[in-house]
């Protein structure tokens, strides 16, 4: 068995042209596996930017969060975490500016920021995600980890996706509950939940009436963006990528052989290399 491994995700992953095709032309038999802790980044910003272009209303400040070449979501993990615990501080500070800005450029962006700051769906939103990486923050950092455990990070992953459909189906009343505590606490305004939600994007008379604004924020939001993570973490890490590192494990020399299974290396070669082997 030979393993090789290059930088640059974007180079190695076309289906097409990437070197990950001209290999397999080569070899039908070497297998392609992107780095697990990229793929769960891509996985989370996936869900940010889906959420973000949905909602729209000035959404860039949580969307600049992630960065194209950064693999390391947990950074942005931390960054959420301190914009909550500054939030009170960073609208202060946007109130100055408005007040006593030395340009009216920098006023009217402090300004657009203060309203984007100041509204439900942005609190809405902020806390959501920081829910959201908080139960993929765990699988991130053992992804990271140096001395990776590949057997217990592959166990991470339908954990991960358990506590996010757990999270789904029972942690949307605590959600708004508590940000509409924020919300009472920062005298931000509460939408009245029961109304009708009207789309900005729609003439009146093409609106329709038939879902509440918490309905909105439930169905439209809060479940669709979930939804979608668990559909990345499916397609990023397939049952069958878990099950190879999870086989090729037994080849691991860490603590003389220790994960060393006869079994699971006859399964290994017989179902990925059956070519070679009979």
């Amino acid at each position: 068995m030979r393993g090789q491994g290059y930088d640059g995700a974007s180079n190695m992953s076309g289906a097409w042209n990437g070197l990950q095709a001209l290999f397999l032309r080569e070899c039908p038999y070497a297998y392609y596996i992107h780095c697990f802790a990229h793929r769960l980044q891509l996985a989370l910003v996936g869900a940010s930017t889906k959420e973000i272009s949905d909602t729209g209303k000035g959404m860039n400040q949580i969307g600049n969060l992630h960065r194209s070449g950064s693999t390391r979501w947990s950074s942005h993990f931390e960054s959420i975490c301190s914009l909550i615990d500054m939030f009170g501080a960073t609208i202060s500070v946007l109130e100055s500016i408005v007040e006593e800005g030395s340009s009216s450029s920098l006023r009217g962006e402090a300004c657009g920021c203060l309203i984007t700051l100041r509204s439900f769906e942005f609190v809405f939103t902020l806390y959501m995600m920081q829910k959201i990486m908080g139960i993929t923050n765990l699988l991130c950092q053992d992804l990271q980890n140096k001395s990776l455990d590949i057997i217990n990070a592959m166990d991470l992953v339908p954990t991960t996706k358990a506590l996010l459909f757990n999270f789904r189906e029972e942690g949307f009343d605590h959600l708004l509950e508590y940000v509409q505590m924020v919300c009472t606490q920062h005298d931000i305004e509460i939408p009245d939940l029961n109304a009708s939600h009207k789309s900005a994007t729609r003439r009146s008379c093409q609106q329709k009436n038939s879902l509440t604004i918490q309905q909105h924020y439930h169905f439209n939001i809060f479940n669709i963006v979930i939804d979608f993570q668990q559909e990345e973490l499916n397609s990023r890490f397939s049952d069958e990528a878990v099950e190879l590192l999870k086989l090729s494990s037994a080849l691991d020399p860490k603590d003389n052989f220790k994960s060393f299974k006869g079994e699971d290396i006859c399964k290994l070669a017989e179902k990925y290399y059956p070519g070679d082997f009979n």
